[in-house]
C-alpha cells in the first residue's frame, strides 16, 4: 500500500469548481477526501472527523486562510496544513509558514506537485508520531528502571528495619507480659490505681501489635505474603473500617455515607487484606477532602463479581498524576504527611486477590476508586479431597440453599 493511501485529506476552498475535480483526482490516489467551503465549515468538519492534512485556500470570505490556520494549530497540532495562494499573494504563504503551515503552493496548482507536497506532509506527520511514541516508550522504560531500583533499595531497607525493630519489640512484649503477671498476683490485689496500670499495659500491648503489623508490611514488599481465603462479608468490613476512621472524619466535618444495603457482599477472599485496602482508600479520601465534604462508600455485586468504591468530594487528581499514583513513593502530600506507599500496597493486594482497581477523577470535583473482586477464587481447584467442602461453602456464599 502506498504510504499516502487512506489518509484523511480536507480541501478547504470557496470555489466549488476548483474543489470538485481536485477531489476526484485525489480520491483516485487513495485519499479519503473531506470538503469545506469556508472557515466555519472547516471547523465543523474537523470537530466531527479526524484529518491528517488540510489543503487550505488563503483567500476566502469570512475567516481568512491564515485565521483558519491559526485555529488549526491551536486545536489540532498533529494536523499538517498546505496553503494555496494566488501569484500575487506569495507573502501570505510566507506568513503562513511562520505560523506553522507545512508549505504553500500558488494557484493554479500543478496536480503532481500538490500530491508530492501532501505525501511529504504525511511523511512528516508519521515521523513525528514515531518520535513521540519512541519518547513515550523511553520515558516508560526509564520510569520502570527507576521503580525497579527503588524497589530493590526498599527491599534491602525493609528487611533490615523489620528485623532490627522486631528484636526490641520482643523484649518490650516480654516485659509487658511480666508486668501483667505481677499485677495479677494476689499480693497486688489492692495496689493503688491498679486499673490504670492495667490500662497502660494494654496500650503497650496494642502498640506492640501495631508495630509488628508495620514490620510485616515492610517485609511484604520483598516477599509475597501468605493470603488466607475464607468467607468474607464486605458489609461487615465496610462498617468496621468506617467506624475506625469515623472519628477523624467527624473531627474534620466530613460526612461518610454508606450505600451497601442492596448488595449481598459475601465473597471468598482474604478479609484482612480487603480491610487494609478499604482503610487505605478511606484515609486517602479523608486527606483529599480536607474538611466539610462527603465520602461515599458503596457496594454492588453480581453472580460472579463484587465491586466496592470509595468516592470523595475532594480536590481531585490532576491528569498528569493519574498514571503515577500507584507507583511506590509517589505522593502529593506535604513532606512528613505521606510515604507514597499506600496506593502501591493497595494495588499489590488487589492483584493478589485476583481483582482490579479503577480510578476516575476531576480536579475540583473529587475522586472515585472502584475495586472489583471475584466472588469466588480458583483456590478450590487445588484443594484435592477437600474440594467438595470448598465448593459447598462457595454455593452458600452465592445464596443457593439447595446446594
Amino acid at each position: 500500500m502506498n504510504a499516502i493511501e487512506n489518509n484523511h485529506l480536507l480541501l478547504v476552498d470557496d470555489e466549488t469548481d476548483f474543489r470538485a475535480p481536485l477531489k476526484k483526482r485525489l480520491g483516485k490516489r487513495g485519499f479519503i477526501i473531506l470538503e469545506a467551503g469556508n472557515g466555519d465549515e472547516c471547523q465543523k468538519v474537523m470537530a466531527d472527523a479526524p484529518v491528517d492534512v488540510v489543503v487550505l485556500d488563503v483567500k476566502m470570505p469570512g475567516m481568512s486562510g491564515i485565521e483558519v490556520l491559526e485555529w488549526i494549530r491551536e486545536n489540532y497540532q498533529n494536523t499538517e496544513v498546505i496553503l494555496l495562494t494566488g501569484h500575487a499573494s506569495a507573502s501570505d504563504g510566507v506568513e503562513g509558514i511562520k505560523k506553522g503551515a507545512f508549505d504553500y503552493l500558488t494557484k493554479p496548482v500543478e496536480f503532481e506537485h500538490l500530491v508530492q507536497k501532501i505525501g511529504q506532509a504525511v511523511e512528516k506527520r508519521r515521523r513525528e508520531q514515531e518520535k513521540k511514541q519512541e519518547a513515550e516508550f523511553k520515558a516508560r522504560m526509564e520510569q520502570q528502571m527507576i521503580t525497579t531500583e527503588r524497589l530493590a533499595s526498599l527491599g534491602t531497607l525493609s528487611t533490615g528495619i523489620a528485623h532490627e525493630i522486631d528484636n526490641p519489640l520482643a523484649i518490650i512484649k516480654e516485659s509487658a507480659e511480666y508486668m501483667r503477671i505481677l499485677l495479677n498476683k494476689e499480693e497486688h490485689a489492692q495496689l493503688p490505681r491498679k486499673p490504670d496500670f492495667e490500662n497502660a499495659i494494654g496500650k503497650i500491648e496494642t502498640a506492640i501489635e501495631r508495630a509488628k503489623r508495620i514490620t510485616h508490611q515492610l517485609l511484604g514488599f520483598v516477599r509475597k505474603p501468605e493470603t488466607f481465603f475464607t468467607q468474607t462479608d464486605l458489609k461487615v468490613l465496610v462498617a468496621e473500617t468506617v467506624e475506625f476512621a469515623g472519628k477523624e472524619a467527624e473531627n474534620k466535618g466530613i460526612k461518610i455515607v454508606r450505600d451497601v444495603e442492596k448488595a449481598n457482599g459475601v465473597i471468598w477472599s482474604d478479609p484482612y487484606e480487603i480491610r487494609q485496602v478499604l482503610f487505605n482508600l478511606l484515609t486517602n479520601a479523608i486527606a483529599a477532602v480536607g474538611s466539610d465534604g462527603t465520602i461515599t462508600v458503596s457496594l454492588k455485586d453480581t453472580d460472579s463479581r463484587v465491586m466496592f468504591s470509595v468516592e470523595d468530594t475532594g480536590e481531585g487528581i490532576p491528569k498528569e498524576n493519574l498514571e503515577k499514583i500507584f507507583e511506590p513513593f509517589f505522593t502529593t502530600k506535604p513532606p512528613g504527611k505521606g510515604t507514597g506507599l499506600g496506593l502501591y500496597v493497595t494495588c499489590g493486594i488487589i492483584n493478589r486477590l485476583g481483582g482490579k482497581i479503577d480510578i476516575t477523577s476531576r480536579v475540583g470535583k473529587g475522586t472515585r476508586f472502584s475495586v472489583t473482586l471475584p466472588r469466588t477464587h480458583k483456590a478450590c481447584e487445588s484443594m484435592g479431597d477437600n474440594k467438595n467442602i470448598c465448593v459447598d461453602i462457595l454455593n452458600r456464599i452465592k445464596g443457593d440453599p439447595a446446594k
